[in-house]
């Protein structure tokens, strides 16, 4: 009876060499991809610098839009900077009550000074308070004429910086302040910083509402020029469909028109803050100086750039997307 030979080999060979030339094809295909990209960003910025004249118009555009809108942003940062840099500006006046015993003072001082929202605490006692009365009155004979001193101890507490312009917070530091058993009165000016506080929640606002506005405008400004790129190209991109050229691979060198466009605007609107900055800088310090104070315009720095570059690169992005996804549909051959 014959005998079969049996074969002895690997069958997993094949499928292991599949599997390999499977992924060199994805590797090809993914290679390809970025290929075309870079070649479709390294084309458009071509033909951008082609046309200077349109493309540094739209980019002050774009400059113009997001520069505004930052300027009063670093205006409301530096005010709101300020108003955290008055060492007194939140400072509250706690009347104790008459007669108070020193150790219970001194007792409710170390309380105070480990309480982590209070940066200060100064007391005064009632002859303090009554000889700075006699100095700043005038009227010190009527004051010996009292058989006894009227006036209380009193304590000065500073809140510590990072709440003294938050006037709920601040409110609810005079509330619990006020129910230690050894207070008589708190007394504490808010209405500056109420004041303070409502001008810079308007400038947020404003800034906000600037910046939407500004923004739309520049999605119409590019939406426009993307669409009389488009038209000039007509013949090009009809030629391109007719050999099989997909609706995506036409849009994307307009796409990365939008994109340079809204990056380089957001550099120049960097620029053109930090010129400003530095042409008003001078005079800030000196009519800060006028009020005895170190207040400067806050710096914008590395991060404001990368935020403004971002920002415009976004909004070339989906301006150019808008006019694409419209006009490109329409052109069949």
């Amino acid at each position: 009876m014959p005998r079969h030979k049996v074969e002895t080999g690997t069958p997993s060979q094949p499928r292991r060499s599949g599997a390999v030339e499977s992924r060199r094809n994805l590797l090809s295909i993914v290679r390809a991809y970025f290929h075309n990209h870079r070649k479709n960003a390294s084309e458009s910025f071509e033909r951008m610098v082609a046309e200077p004249l349109q493309s540094v118009m739209t980019m002050l555009v774009v400059a113009i839009a997001l520069a505004l809108p930052a300027m009063l942003y670093v205006g409301v940062s530096s005010l709101q900077q300020l108003s955290g840099s008055w060492d007194s500006s939140a400072q509250m006046t706690l009347f104790l009550k008459k007669g108070a015993k020193d150790k219970a003072v001194k007792s409710l001082i170390k309380r105070l000074e480990a309480n982590s929202d209070l940066a200060e605490v100064h007391y005064i006692s009632p002859n303090q308070a009554l000889d700075a009365l006699q100095d700043s009155a005038g009227f010190g004979e009527a004051l010996n004429l009292l058989d006894e001193n009227p006036l209380p101890p009193v304590l000065l507490v500073v809140p510590i910086a990072a709440i003294e312009a938050d006037v709920p917070r601040v409110e609810q530091l005079v509330k619990t302040l006020a129910k230690h058993p050894l207070v008589d009165e708190v007394q504490l000016d808010m209405k500056w910083l109420q004041r303070m506080q409502q001008i810079l929640d308007i400038g947020r606002q404003i800034t906000v509402l600037l910046g939407g506005a500004l923004s739309l405008g520049v999605l119409l400004v590019v939406g426009n020029t993307i669409r009389l790129a488009i038209e000039n190209r007509r013949e090009e991109i009809l030629v391109v469909k007719l050999v099989g050229g997909t609706n995506s691979f036409v849009r994307r060198p307009f796409l990365y028109t939008g994109l340079w466009y809204g990056i380089f605007g957001g550099l120049i609107a960097w620029l053109g803050v930090v010129i400003a900055q530095f042409w008003l800088g001078a005079t800030v310090s000196r009519l800060a100086a006028l009020y005895q104070s170190d207040f400067a315009l806050k710096n914008i720095g590395l991060e404001g750039m990368l935020v403004l570059i971002a920002l415009g690169g976004i909004l070339g992005l989906v301006g150019a997307a808008l006019a694409v996804g419209r006009h490109i549909a329409q052109l069949e051959p």
